[in-house]
């Protein structure tokens, strides 16, 4: 049975290797939408965000129909599971939507502190829906890793807006959006579940961005706005594979390291310069990921 346990679930390569590249390609899904993030923050000063978020899923659903050449292969599209890739790509679009509602009314800190939130309620729920359980060390590993990212976010410590509700509805989308490509990979394809969500969602998208659609002012505001979907296509299409490759709790601590890709990206095209807070939240944050690391290295914990 131990060795068993050492044998890959892909490919036969020792279990360890499979598991760094799940590892890996979360942390690589995470750059794609700090990336994406950022695009869209600097997209926004000259068009409106319901725009972006319709283009973003349109192009999404185009670049992945067309990589993937669905009119030779339809079979793509089918699933045994629909219920649950439309309620996937329902959580998608929400998680979106919500966030841009939020920060409408909420500082940012305020709502990325709720959002990052969403590992506890992944390996929480990845047991009893999964059978997925977290041992106690991941779980230390996940709530240092929250305490990082309080440090660089730094919520005020007053009352709570009203509009937080939309943040605390984002985490939840986001972590049962997690669950269900976990729980998806076992039965659907990597290429379906990206096709559909991106369609669903721009359909449903459709009607909202042709009511506040505004030309775009040149081909470099065109090309940012079509590499969104580009990045949001490419940033999930890893996010799946890493999610075929290891188990939800194991992949939740490093959704934390998307804010890490965040800092960096404000420096090099915002010039917003980390303050000593923000580098000592995102070294706990780093470390904790490590810390995983280093136990997946010996065993699984």
């Amino acid at each position: 049975m131990a060795q068993d346990s050492q044998k890959s679930i892909a490919g036969g390569a020792p279990a360890p290797v499979v598991r760094f590249a799940g590892i890996g390609l979360i942390v690589l899904a995470c750059l794609c939408f700090a990336v994406l993030d950022a695009t869209a923050k600097y997209l926004s000063a000259s068009l409106p965000t319901l725009q972006i978020v319709w283009m973003r899923f349109l192009s999404h659903a185009v670049i992945a129909i067309v990589l993937f050449r669905v009119w030779k292969t339809p079979s793509l599209l089918k699933t045994g599971r629909p219920v649950l890739q439309l309620v996937r790509a329902v959580c998608l679009l929400s998680t979106t939507i919500l966030n841009f509602l939020a920060v409408r009314y909420l500082q940012l800190a305020e709502t990325m502190s709720i959002l990052f939130a969403a590992p506890f309620v992944i390996t929480a729920l990845a047991g009893p829906l999964l059978g997925e359980w977290a041992g106690i060390r991941r779980w230390c590993a996940i709530v240092v890793g929250f305490i990082g990212v309080l440090v660089v976010t730094q919520p005020g410590v007053g009352g709570m807006h009203w509009a937080a509700i939309y943040s605390v509805a984002a985490m939840f989308t986001y972590a049962l959006y997690a669950l269900l490509t976990r729980q998806l990979t076992a039965t659907d394809s990597s290429a379906g579940m990206l096709i559909i969500s991106g369609l669903v969602a721009a359909v449903a998208m459709t009607p909202v961005g042709l009511s506040v659609w505004e030309t775009p002012k040149d081909i470099w505001t065109w090309c940012l706005l079509l590499a969104t979907g580009a990045l949001g296509a490419g940033g999930h299409f890893v996010f799946i594979m890493a999610h075929r490759i290891d188990p939800a709790p194991v992949l939740a601590p490093f959704i934390y390291s998307q804010i890490v890709w965040m800092i960096a990206l404000g420096y090099l095209i915002f010039a917003d310069v980390p303050t000593l807070s923000t580098l000592l939240g995102s070294a706990i944050v780093v470390g904790s990921g490590l810390y995983i690391l280093s136990r997946e290295r010996v065993k699984g914990i």
